[in-house]
């Protein structure tokens, strides 16, 4: 009997304890949640969208129109406003060939453009348009800040004007690549930002952005194969804008000719054909097939027969890349040759005079 009222007292006390054990953090540490709610903050760290904000209204569709025919589109955003009219950035690609271009606001208003001025081989455009349309103005930014995995967006049309305004999120996935492509048989090389952010037909001319809102490149190929997905490519900033002064004015973009027909040095049947055997230590390179007179090549001394290796000394890849670092320099400027002739190596100093047209 003992026993028993011994083990009901036990009972009892941790019981007791129990509940006062339970009043007592409820009060002092806890929180009583029994027939309340309370209001929950989510933050969203990875939110993009206040960067959004701050260009979303500056991108427009491009629409191309032939013989009053809405034959193509694209995307383009305004970069500067003045008295005169609002400008807008986009690809050469997406007006060739109109007769007429009109762009749509994120308003939904679409409003006649001028193309104030094009540069194919940079694939770039420069419009015009009523300043008073024009509610936002992209912030231009720094591509050369921009590092391996920083987080990027873009803004554009892809697929049907159905999508306009879409925006797709990623990383730079590559910096400084140059992209060979080909436009009417001629190869030619492009300086690119490589992003994984989705990019389809339309999104041609559009902002790749960064975190901070600022535009830092012009969406422009998209490289499209079977076996390939999620490689898009962008034209860095500053390439874009490098001939803006002259681009809305309508003034032609110069670039050096210097008088010369080339070969690559891996183009084996071409350099068989006219009889040229290399050096088999050359690897890399362009070999002189002609010389035209009184050119910058001729006045330079280059010579049928030499192989071009650098430029600047920078490594001569082909006759494309030969042109793309030409490409860099104005009228006017002096570049240093390096240069291969009957198996000893020499250095000519060309004078850049001559543009393409003369």
């Amino acid at each position: 009997m003992r026993e028993r009222i011994i083990h009901i007292v036990v009972i009892i006390v941790c019981v007791t304890l129990a509940i006062c054990g339970t009043w007592y953090f409820m009060r002092n540490n806890g929180e009583v949640v029994t027939g309340t709610k309370k209001n929950v903050t989510i933050k969203e760290d990875n939110s993009i969208s206040e960067a959004i904000d701050k260009v979303y209204d500056a991108v427009v569709v491009v629409d191309n129109y032939s013989r009053g025919r809405l034959t193509g589109y694209g995307s383009g955003f305004v970069y500067k406003k003045d008295s005169k009219r609002g400008y807008i950035l986009t690809n050469y690609h997406v007006v060739e060939g109109a007769d007429e271009v009109k762009v749509e606001l994120t308003s939904g208003e679409e409003v006649d453009a001028e193309v104030l001025g094009t540069d194919e081989y940079t694939d770039i455009a420069v419009l015009g348009i009523d300043p008073d349309v024009v509610t936002t103005v992209a912030e231009l930014g720094d591509s050369s800040e921009a590092k391996l995995g920083d987080t990027i967006f873009t803004v554009g049309t892809p697929v049907s004007q159905d999508y306009a305004g879409t925006v797709t999120k990623g990383i730079i996935s590559g910096e400084n690549r140059e992209v060979t492509l080909e436009n009417d048989g001629q190869e030619y090389v492009m300086e690119a930002i490589q992003i994984d952010a989705s990019i389809n037909p339309g999104n041609s001319g559009g902002p790749l952005v960064n975190m901070n809102g600022q535009v830092i490149g012009v969406n422009s190929v998209k490289l499209v194969e079977s076996s390939v997905e999620g490689m898009g490519f962008a034209i860095p900033i500053e390439v874009a804008t490098a001939q803006l002064d002259k681009l809305e004015n309508g003034k032609e973009v110069e670039r050096p000719v210097i008088g010369v027909s080339l070969y690559d040095v891996n183009n084996i049947a071409a350099l068989y054909q006219q009889g040229i055997k290399l050096d088999d230590s050359i690897k890399n390179g362009v070999v002189v097939n002609s010389v035209e007179a009184d050119s910058d090549a001729d006045k330079a001394g280059l010579k049928a027969g030499d192989v071009i290796l650098k430029i600047d000394g920078t490594d001569v890849r082909n006759s494309a890349h030969l042109k793309y670092i030409l490409y860099k320099h104005n009228i006017g400027d002096s570049v240093k040759l390096t240069i291969s002739r009957d198996g000893k190596v020499r250095e000519l100093t060309l004078q850049l005079t001559k543009k393409l047209g003369d």
